[in-house]
């Protein structure tokens, strides 16, 4: 199925992109935000995900049972996340109801923020951070990142703190979203059936009135220092261990190779981790991922075993993270490829994966590069090319943490 790119931008600043194809039988639609954790006062943190959920509960124009009940009528599968680094509100729908969900969507992106509903919807941030925080796993990824990253932004926690939580006000929220909910840091992506220049057109009416200009983003110095923390945890029963070093940022060329370094070491399955820890029982879970950020990035191994195990697996990591760069062979990383390559083109074939990279790639570098692109990009990695990356971002744990039983 082809795609063509469209692109276009309001004179208030607020871009429209898309990958078009009458051929496809739905269509997606998002609009991102380049705002998240990363971008908070640290007073404020949680303010981002926080108006996340303001943002479903209501408008001038719509309560939030319309809200609800609109996205209902024409069958959209709907959502919003917030991460580090933006926000996003998205629909997929049939292509005969993207004009609806454009309404939605847009309306929904100017919500009322009214008293009554922060006070209740505080309560409901409230409970989801005691949920995560019974959560040795959850306890272990934000524990990790807040000693990683220390004072840098991206060390704030998306759903923040129980006491940044509850001494957020609701006029603190709309400073924020006054100042960061701009046009010009705002980018409405489309993928599938889509008429562009319709779509244009309806973005132009409904957001056309909104303040012009960007906000910039901070990009303080990060100095990682080397540290080994463990969190005692009552609701624990094992062993969560995590390791953490520098890595290219999202926008750099290297970051391909860096996230094929992770494929190698530590895949879900067929991975160094995997045959070594999972494979051989010493560890229920042993993986490896490469993240990307605006400005920095970095690698990120994590394992789940008996407490009793914790300082074997620990060796072990230690020991293929080392001797990755002089053993790593073609065969690996031909089936990383394979593997990275089959994950891409599946979630291309549907429109909402088609909208949620295009919106997530535009928002990190201000440019489109078609699928077809990337993967020829991954396709001409070399073993060489691994090993660079190595050599200049090594595998070598600046953080090591864990969350223990008491």
């Amino acid at each position: 199925m082809a795609f063509e790119f469209r692109k276009a931008t309001l004179p208030n600043g607020l871009t429209v992109i898309a990958e078009c194809s009458p051929a496809a039988h739905t269509s997606a639609v998002g609009f991102f935000v380049k705002t998240g954790a990363r971008d908070e006062p640290t007073p404020l943190m949680g303010v981002s995900h926080f108006l996340e959920h303001m943002v479903f509960k209501g408008t001038e124009r719509r309560s939030a049972d319309d809200v609800n009940r609109n996205f209902d009528a024409i069958g959209a599968d709907h959502n919003a996340f917030t991460t580090g680094e933006l926000t996003a509100f998205h629909a997929h729908v049939l292509p005969e109801k993207l004009h609806d969900a454009v309404d939605v969507i847009a309306d929904i992106m100017r919500p009322a923020l009214r008293q009554a509903d922060f006070d209740e919807e505080k309560g409901v941030i409230l409970e989801e951070i005691a949920m995560y925080d019974d959560n040795p796993f959850w306890r272990l990824w934000e524990h990790a990142n807040d000693r990683y990253f220390g004072a840098h932004p991206l060390g704030h926690r998306v759903l923040g703190t129980r006491e940044s939580v509850k001494a957020l006000t609701r006029d603190q929220m709309q400073a924020y979203f006054d100042e960061r909910y701009t046009a010009g840091s705002t980018v409405v992506c489309a993928a599938g059936n889509v008429d562009f220049d319709a779509l244009v057109s309806q973005v132009g009416t409904l957001c056309g009135g909104w303040r012009a200009g960007t906000v910039e983003r901070r990009q303080p110095a990060f100095h990682p220092h080397e540290e080994r923390t463990v969190v005692r945890m009552k609701q624990a029963n094992r062993a969560y261990l995590s390791w953490m070093c520098p890595a290219p940022a999202l926008a750099d060329p290297r970051r391909y190779a860096a996230s094929m370094v992770t494929q190698v070491l530590g895949d879900t399955e067929g991975s160094r981790l995997y045959w070594a820890l999972v494979e051989t029982g010493l560890a229920e879970e042993a993986q490896a991922q490469y993240d990307g950020h605006d400005g920095l990035g970095e690698y990120v191994a994590y394992a789940a075993c008996r407490p009793e195990d914790a300082d074997r697996v620990e060796e072990i990591v230690q020991a293929q993270m080392e001797g990755l760069a002089s053993s790593i062979t073609d065969e690996e990383l031909s089936n990383a490829r394979a593997k990275v390559a089959t994950a891409v083109v599946v979630a291309g074939e549907r429109p909402a994966g088609r909208m949620r990279r295009l919106g997530t790639l535009w928002l990190y570098r201000g440019q489109y590069a078609t699928l077809e692109e990337e993967l020829a990009q991954i396709d001409r990695l070399t073993v060489d090319d691994l090993r660079k990356v190595l050599h200049e971002f090594p595998l070598r744990p600046v953080l090591s943490a864990r969350v223990m039983p008491e």
